[in-house]
């Protein structure tokens, strides 16, 4: 009854009436539910089969097993498969139980039972005397390897993959004489596999090596160790006792090093080898070059250092695949062959990053016509792109990325096809010309950081319909944006910042469902906002600033309830700000609208933005005063990270990091600078615990500084410049020990300036404009003291207008987040500064 779709049903009773049974194959058949303790009753039943994964890959309802009691009452049965099946016994020790009940049990299979618990004594006097085969590989036990298991010495295969078991390799594996594949660890005769990969394995592997030197000659053909613990060097014994391996994976463990001098001198049978995701930080010797066997070595991500000669690949003639990245701080691995030299292999992939390969783009490498997998990132290469190579590639292409180098010249001009080529990378390199004219299903494309000039053509969205991620930005594109973009129904993500893309954005995004990334910023595009984008339920980010748009924000764009950064500032938006910003978009982390012409009040809804980090409304004729519910924004006064933000914006970004010293997900900012607000600060403010920017300068505010500014304890920066504050600078704001940043100048402050380290660290320009404030830094005395001061005298008076002041001003703070291969920056504008303060950026 194998190979059927149950749909889930339950396994018929009625089958443990078949009392002369002795063969049940249920495997892969879709059966639910319990598994019917009937079955107990065919005591001649010699093979049970009900492996439960479902038919056809497809989801299916669960087998489980809640009482294996009825398996004890099999006494005739020899094999038993219960992969798949959910074992939910009681107590953690009774599979083992059940199972030793069955004294002519040969082959045992509980693959993925979801087994938590790996009994370390068998039940008192089993044995299973003619146990060859024993799977129970996949389940959870993070446990040791149990003593029990070395006395099965009639073991032919024992697989423990996937466990989580931990602890060092016990030396009683040479007990199993019989043992030919291990999914596990040994030191046998007749051993041919041996699989531990994925568990918690640790320590060295050097006696577990020396095990096999009794042996005349080892049988051992595959050995999987990877994804444990297990760290030290690999021992020069690896390559002389193993010497018949084909298969060697050593990936993602903790060894270091280097390559053993008799891993090439002595292994001429090895065709895999990978040593990826370690911390190997040696050489690769010349020896290397001497497993002519070798078709596929993957040594990514390691440390390696030295020098590659052709002696390293000299006799390298199966080599089909080759891997090989170094730490990406250094080039400290160098490729040194003859510029004309031909190599004996033909590559069907190569990866090669962070080591030296160029300057000049590899002849060895060009001479490779099978290639279907190309890396080469950041290998020092800063040739021409010989034009040819390109038109030689193969059609079978898949992934082609040569990014981060210094790679000059234009891409071919005719129309290449590549039909299975899934992504290319040419970013941060010096292509120029025109953009590549290639007919592909590339899902991703990744042309930024270069210096590609012309239109995106028309067809764009044609020759490529199936892209997902298009990254141009960092380049001199002119023209407008394509409306054939819009075809691109899987599209993701569009970076166009920093160009000189002009025009319209075509209103006809009605078919993107997966669009949820949209920047750019720093062109020159004008209109208004496509109301189309309001179709767009996945939009994520949404990044307009520094163009020329203009109108009022769409009312189509509350349908993007998903947005967590929208920044539209420096442009010619105006209108009164929709109050529904507030109360659809919940998951916003960042909002600028600085430099636009925006007006009317600041709407409480705005304070209904729980997870809101960056507001930035300053620049802008914003009226009325600054709301009270300001402490609603809970992130800002809870401190709770934008970690999930973070996250997004470096998938979005590649990685790339910010140009200002501050993580992201900790950052708290509100500006409301340059617009006319008025009355006083809010009292309730300073309940925004976690605030580390707060700039209220050029408006009309008026009042005293709430006492408790001192409760605003990582406050950074303080702007209340240009404002009509008055009395006393509270005490309180001495104990601010993280503000590196204060400006109180031009209000109407009067009294002593308090006493204390942090506030006397300022310039006196931080204080200057207020006739009535004096003490120290202050150029002002206080009549009942005298003050010593190391500020230069004063020479003239203060100026009566701004236009005439000697310190200029600038738009302040400016924030930029690099949103690097994608998105650049984000473009926060924080204004921190007037005329008054310095006449250069502060940095955060």
């Amino acid at each position: 009854m194998s190979l059927n779709d149950f749909q889930g049903n339950e396994i018929p009773a009625f089958l443990g009436q078949l009392n002369d049974l002795t063969y049940l194959n249920l495997s892969f058949s879709s059966f639910g539910g319990e598994i019917p303790p009937q079955l107990g009753n065919l005591s001649k039943l010699q093979v049970l089969d009900l492996y439960a994964d479902s038919y056809g890959g497809t989801a299916a309802a669960e087998l489980r097993a809640d009482d294996l009691n009825w398996l004890t009452r099999l006494a005739s049965l020899n094999r038993l498969n219960m992969g798949f099946v959910r074992i939910n016994t009681s107590n953690g020790g009774d599979w083992l139980h059940a199972v030793s009940m069955l004294p002519s049990l040969v082959e045992l299979k509980l693959q993925y039972c979801q087994l938590q618990v790996l009994p370390q004594s068998l039940p008192l006097g089993t044995n299973f005397p003619s146990l060859s085969v024993l799977d129970l590989s996949d389940n959870s036990f993070n446990a040791p390897i149990p003593q029990w298991l070395f006395n099965l010495t009639g073991l032919r295969e024992l697989y423990l993959r996937w466990n989580f078991l931990h602890g060092p390799v016990p030396s009683e594996f040479a007990r199993l004489k019989s043992l030919e594949i291990l999914g596990l660890f040994g030191s046998l005769r007749k051993l041919k596999v041996l699989d531990l990969s994925a568990n918690d394995m640790n320590g060295g592997i050097q006696e577990f090596i020396s095990g096999f030197a009794g042996s005349p000659s080892s049988s051992l053909i595959f050995l999987d160790l990877s994804s444990n613990s297990l760290e030290g060097q690999l021992p020069d014994l690896l390559g002389v006792v193993l010497h018949n391996l084909q298969h060697l994976d050593l990936s993602s463990n903790r060894f270091w090093g280097s390559i053993p001098n008799s891993v090439g001198e002595k292994m001429s049978s090895l065709k895999h080898l990978d040593i990826s995701y370690n911390n190997m930080n040696g050489s690769i010797p010349d020896s290397f070059g001497q497993l002519s066997a070798l078709i596929d070595v993957n040594l990514v991500e390691n440390s390696w250092v030295g020098v590659l000669k052709e002696t390293h690949m000299v006799n390298l003639r199966s080599l089909e695949n080759f891997k090989l990245t170094t730490d990406s701080s250094n080039h400290s691995l160098i490729f040194n062959v003859p510029v004309k030299w031909v190599p004996p292999f033909k590559l069907k992939s190569i990866q090669l990053e962070n080591c030296i390969v160029g300057p000049s783009f590899p002849a060895w490498l060009q001479v490779q016509n099978q290639l279907t997998s190309v890396t080469l990132r950041n290998v020092g290469i800063s040739d021409t792109i010989p034009g040819e190579w390109f038109s030689n590639l193969p059609s079978e292409l898949t992934f082609l990325v040569l990014s981060s180098n210094q790679i000059t010249g234009k891409l071919p001009s005719q129309q290449l096809k590549f039909p299975r080529l899934s992504t290319i990378d040419l970013s941060s390199n010096k292509f120029e010309g025109p953009l590549p004219m290639w007919s592909t299903n590339a899902s991703i494309l990744y042309l930024q950081d270069n210096k590609f000039s012309g239109s995106i053509p028309e067809n764009f969205g044609k020759l490529m319909p199936r892209l997902q991620k298009v990254y141009l930005s960092q380049n001199q594109l002119v023209g407008k944006i394509s409306s054939s973009m819009c075809d691109m129904q899987e599209l993701q993500i569009l970076s166009l910042r920093n160009n000189r893309v002009s025009g319209e954005i075509p209103d006809c995004w009605y078919h993107s469902f997966m669009f949820w990334a949209i920047d750019v910023s720093n062109n020159s595009l004008t209109g208004k906002i496509p109301a189309s984008f309001g179709s767009l339920r996945s939009l994520s980010i949404l990044l307009l600033s520094s163009n020329r748009f203009d109108g009022e924000i769409p009312a189509s764009l509350q349908n993007c309830t998903g947005l967590t950064s929208m920044d539209l500032g420096k442009n010619r938006f105006s209108g009164v700000l929709p109050s529904w910003i507030g109360t659809k978009f919940q998951s916003l982390f960042m909002l600028n609208l600085q430099l636009n012409s925006f007006s009317g009040p600041i709407f409480p809804q705005f304070c209904s933005l729980p997870n809101l980090h960056i507001l930035d409304l300053s620049g802008n004729k914003f009226s009325g005063t600054v709301p009270k519910c300001l402490p609603n924004l809970t992130a800002m006064v809870e401190g709770r990270s934008g970690e999930v933000f973070e996250q997004e914006t470096k998938v979005v970004t590649k990685g790339r990091a910010y140009d200002y010293n501050r993580n992201l997900a900790l950052l708290n900012v509100i500006d409301f600078s340059e617009n006319n607000l008025s009355g006083p600060i809010p009292e309730e403010m300073t309940k925004l615990l976690s605030l580390r920017v707060l700039n209220l300068s050029s408006n009309h505010i008026s009042g005293a500084i709430p006492e408790k500014i001192g409760d605003l304890k990582v406050l950074e920066t303080l702007d209340l410049s240009h404002n009509q504050l008055s009395g006393e600078i509270p005490a309180t704001l001495s104990s601010l020990t993280f503000l590196t940043h204060l400006i109180v100048s031009y209000n109407n402050f009067s009294g002593k300036i308090p006493a204390g380290r942090q506030l006397q660290t300022f310039d006196a320009s931080s204080y200057q404009g207020n006739p009535f404030l004096c003490g120290f830094p202050s150029r002002v005395k206080c009549p009942t003291e005298s003050i010593t001061t190391t500020a230069p005298p004063t020479t003239g008076t203060e100026p009566e207008d701004e236009e005439d002041e000697i310190f200029e001003l600038g738009t302040g703070l400016y924030v930029s987040i690099v949103l690097g291969f994608g998105f650049g920056f984000l473009g926060l504008c924080v204004t921190l500064l007037r005329k008054e303060f310095r006449k250069k950026d502060i940095e955060w």
